[in-house]
C-alpha cells in the first residue's frame, strides 16, 4: 500500500512531498475506520461530540459532491462556523473538492462586517459554508452589501446523501496547489491572505512529528480557535497526520474557567496542547486548589508555548503552581513560528524544557546583547525558542546591510525551507518583498523577511521584539495606525493624524498605551476623562482591547519623522521616561480589593454596587470615575474580560448574558437592569 508509512510511524520525506493531507484521511478511514479522530467539548467538560476517521471521510465527501454542484476547483469558500467538528467536515470537504478554504471568525451579533467583506473581496470568495444559525444571524447582512450579496452559501444543515458520494474518490488537488488562505491580522486596507499548500502542510506537520515526538499514541488537548493557524495546524492537521486523537473545546469555555483545559488534560490523558503565554498566566494567577483537586498531569509530554513573548516568570509559576499535579518543567515546549511559514520555524526536542539568557534590558533596547548576571538590577530574561528542524533555515540578517549577524548580534529573522508559503494571494508586490529576499552567499535562495528581530546564542534562537510596529497583545497581531485611525475619530478634541499606540511591559504583561494630540481650539476647556472615556469605548468596541493608559498632548508635540511620519519608539521612549508634553492623562493603575455584595438574592441596587466594585477590580477604574449612565466599553472592556465578567454574573447571580451584549453600547445601569429582569424569569 502506498501510504502504508501514516498508518506505521514510519514518514518518510518522501511521503511529505509525494502526498496531501486528504489521501491520508482516505486511508485512516480505510484501515483504521472506527479510530476516533476528534472529541469535542461543546460545554468544554463532559457533553462529548465524537467522530471516527469513517465519519469524517464519509461527511467530508458529501460536503465535496455539494462543492463540486456548486463551483469548481480553485474556487475560493469562505468558512464561518462556531466552534465544532462542522468546520471540520466542511474543511475536508473543501480539499476533497478542490476548493481553496478561507476560514475566518464567524461574525458576532451586531457587529460590522467590515473584516468579513475585506476578506471576501481580496479573495475573491463566491461561496460561503456556514450552518444554519450562523447563516440566520448574517445572511440579511451580507444582502445589504454590494460586496457580499452575490455570494451562495452551502448551509451544513442543508446538506443531503442525494448522489453518488463515492464518486468523491479520487483526490483532486495536487502537493503544490493552494489548500487554503489564512488571513493575518493585516492593517485596514490591506488584507493579506497567505497562500498555503498542501505540501506547506504536511512539510511543517512533519516538523511537528520530528521536534514534539510525535506518534499514533499522542492525544492533542486544545481550547484553541481552528480557524487560524496554531490551532488549525497543531489540533486539525496534526491529528490526522500522525494518526492520534485530539480533543477540542470552544475558546470560551476555556477563558470562562482555565481549569477546564487541565481537567481534560487529566481526564482524556491528554500528551499534547498548546496556547500563548497569556494561557499560561490564567492558569497560574486564576484557579483554585479546590479546582486543581483530583488533577493528574503525568501524562503530558509536550505543552508548548508560542503566538507572543514567551515569560520565564509566567512558565515557573506555572510550573510551581502545577507541580503538585505531575507536571515539570521539562513538560514546557517555547516555540516559535507564524502563518507564513504554515506553523512552526523553530523549537527545542520533546523534553528537554525551556533554556533562559539572562541580558541587560537597556543594552536589549538598544539590540544589544549584553549578559548580566541574575541579581543584576537590570536583568531581564529571554527564553529560548529552539532551532529549525528538517530542511528549515533560519538566519539572522543585518536589515541595513542584508549581511548575516555573527551570534549574539540582533538582527532580522530571514527563513527558508519548505515549510515556507507561497506567498500573500493577489499581492505579488508584498510577496516579492517579504518572501523572495536574496543573500549575496546564497543569491539561488528565496528568503522570509519575518520583521522579527532575534539572535542566536550556542545554537539556540531567541526571539527579541519586532523590526516594524506591531503590537502583539494575548497572542494575537494589532496593527498600530489601526488602533490610531480610530482613536483620531472616537472625539472631535483628537487632531488627525497624530497619535502612535504601543505596548508597554506591566507586571509581566503586554499592554496596550495610545498618546494622541488634542487641536489647539479644545486646549483651554479640554475634558479629559469625556475624551479619554471615548478613546477607550472606541477601541474596546472595534478591537475588544483594554487601553491601559492614554495621554493628551500638547498641538503640535507628537514626535514625528522630518517626512511627517509618527516615531512611535520615540513616542514610547517618552511615555516610559515621562518627558511627553502632557495635558491629561488615564492610566488605569491597579485597583484594591473590594468586597462583594454576597447577597444570594440581591435587589437592583446591590446588583448595581457589585458591578461598580468588579469594573473597580477587573478594569481597574476608580470608584469615583464609573458613571452607571455610560456605556461599559468606556471602561476599557477586553473580550478576555467579558467572558470573565458573563462568567462572574452567571456563578453570582444565576443569569447568563452573552459577552457580546457588553460591546453593544449597552450602560453599567441598562446591564444591571436586564440582568436583574433576568434574574426574576429565573425565580
Amino acid at each position: 500500500m502506498a501510504l502504508d508509512n501514516f498508518l506505521n510511524d514510519c514518514i518518510t520525506e518522501e511521503d511529505t512531498y509525494k502526498y496531501t493531507l486528504p489521501e491520508i484521511l482516505q486511508t485512516r478511514a480505510t484501515y483504521t475506520p472506527d479510530t476516533t479522530a476528534y472529541i469535542f467539548l461543546r460545554d468544554g467538560d463532559d457533553d462529548e461530540e465524537r467522530i471516527t476517521y469513517r465519519e469524517l471521510d464519509q461527511a467530508a465527501r458529501k460536503i465535496a459532491y455539494h462543492l463540486r454542484l456548486t463551483g469548481a476547483a480553485g474556487d475560493r469558500a469562505l468558512m464561518l462556523f462556531p466552534p465544532g467538528l462542522e468546520f471540520v467536515k466542511a474543511l475536508f470537504g473543501c480539499f476533497y473538492a478542490g476548493v481553496i478554504a478561507v476560514p475566518a471568525y464567524a461574525p458576532r451579533k451586531n457587529r460590522s462586517l467590515d473584516r468579513i467583506k475585506m476578506l471576501v473581496v481580496d479573495s475573491g470568495s463566491t461561496l460561503v459554508l456556514s450552518n444554519a444559525d450562523i447563516s440566520q444571524a448574517t445572511e440579511r447582512s451580507f444582502s445589504d452589501l454590494d460586496e457580499l450579496k452575490q455570494m451562495k452559501w452551502l448551509i451544513m444543515e442543508d446538506i443531503t446523501t442525494d448522489g453518488n458520494i463515492d464518486t468523491v474518490a479520487g483526490v483532486v488537488s495536487l502537493p503544490g496547489e493552494v489548500a487554503l488562505l489564512q488571513y493575518t491580522s493585516g492593517s485596514t486596507g490591506q488584507p493579506k491572505g497567505v497562500m498555503v499548500t498542501h505540501r506547506n502542510i504536511m512539510r511543517n506537520c512533519d516538523f511537528i512529528r520530528s521536534s514534539f515526538g510525535f506518534s499514533h499514541q499522542s492525544i492533542g488537548v486544545s481550547w484553541l480557535p481552528t480557524f487560524h493557524d496554531m490551532g488549525l495546524v497543531g489540533q486539525i492537521f496534526q491529528p490526522v497526520f500522525t494518526g492520534f486523537t485530539s480533543v477540542l473545546m470552544p475558546p470560551v469555555t476555556f477563558l470562562q474557567k482555565p481549569i477546564r483545559w487541565m481537567k481534560a488534560f487529566s481526564k482524556y490523558r491528554g500528551t499534547m496542547g498548546g496556547a500563548p503565554n497569556f494561557a499560561f498566566d490564567l492558569l497560574a494567577d486564576s484557579t483554585t486548589p479546590e479546582e486543581r483537586e483530583g488533577l493528574d498531569l503525568s501524562s503530558i509530554k509536550t505543552i508548548y508555548c508560542g503566538a507572543e513573548p514567551i515569560r520565564k516568570s509566567t512558565f515557573d509559576r506555572f510550573a510551581d503552581v502545577y507541580k503538585a499535579y505531575g507536571l515539570t518543567p521539562e513538560m514546557l515546549y517555547p516555540c516559535y513560528g507564524m502563518a507564513e511559514t504554515t506553523l512552526i520555524t523553530s523549537g527545542p526536542p520533546a523534553l528537554r524544557g525551556p533554556v533562559y539568557l539572562c541580558v541587560s534590558g537597556n543594552a536589549l533596547e538598544k539590540n544589544r546583547i549584553e549578559q548580566v548576571p541574575t541579581d543584576h538590577p537590570d536583568a531581564r530574561y529571554l527564553t529560548g525558542v529552539g532551532f529549525p528542524w528538517l530542511d528549515t533555515r533560519v538566519r539572522i540578517i543585518d536589515p541595513e546591510t542584508l549581511i548575516q549577524c555573527t551570534d549574539e548580534k540582533v538582527g532580522e529573522v530571514w527563513v527558508t525551507g519548505s515549510s515556507v508559503t507561497y506567498g500573500y494571494w493577489n499581492n505579488p508586490e508584498i510577496t516579492t518583498a517579504v518572501f523572495q529576499a536574496k543573500l549575496n552567499d546564497e543569491p539561488e535562495t528565496n528568503w522570509l523577511r519575518t520583521g522579527d528581530l532575534g539572535f542566536y546564542h550556542n545554537g539556540e534562537l531567541y526571539i527579541t521584539g519586532r523590526l516594524k510596529d506591531v503590537i502583539i497583545i494575548h497572542g494575537r497581531n494589532y496593527y498600530p495606525q489601526d488602533i490610531e485611525f480610530h482613536t483620531e475619530n472616537s472625539h472631535p478634541a483628537l487632531q488627525s493624524n497624530a497619535s502612535a499606540a504601543f505596548s508597554v511591559d506591566v507586571d509581566n504583561e503586554e499592554k496596550l498605551v495610545i498618546v494622541a494630540e488634542v487641536q489647539r481650539s479644545f486646549i483651554r476647556d479640554l475634558d479629559v476623562n469625556s475624551v479619554c472615556d471615548a478613546i477607550r469605548e472606541q477601541i474596546s468596541e472595534e478591537f475588544e482591547l483594554e487601553v491601559y493608559a492614554i495621554q493628551l498632548l500638547r498641538t503640535a508635540s507628537i514626535l514625528k519623522t522630518s517626512s511627517g511620519k509618527i516615531q512611535r519608539k520615540a513616542c514610547r521612549d517618552g511615555f516610559l521616561n515621562k518627558t511627553l508634553l502632557v495635558v491629561g492623562e488615564s492610566i488605569n493603575e491597579s485597583a484594591s480589593e473590594a468586597t462583594e455584595t454576597g447577597n444570594e438574592k440581591p435587589d437592583i441596587t446591590s446588583l448595581q454596587a457589585w458591578l461598580i466594585a468588579w469594573i473597580h477590580i477587573h478594569l481597574k477604574i476608580p470608584f469615583e470615575r464609573i458613571d452607571q449612565s455610560k456605556s461599559i466599553s468606556v471602561y476599557g472592556l477586553n473580550s478576555m474580560k467579558a467572558v470573565q465578567l458573563q462568567q462572574d454574573v452567571l456563578t453570582k447571580f444565576g443569569v447568563n448574558i452573552p459577552p457580546y451584549v457588553f460591546f453593544d453600547k449597552i450602560t453599567v445601569k441598562e446591564l444591571c437592569e436586564r440582568a436583574f429582569a433576568k434574574m426574576n424569569e429565573v425565580e
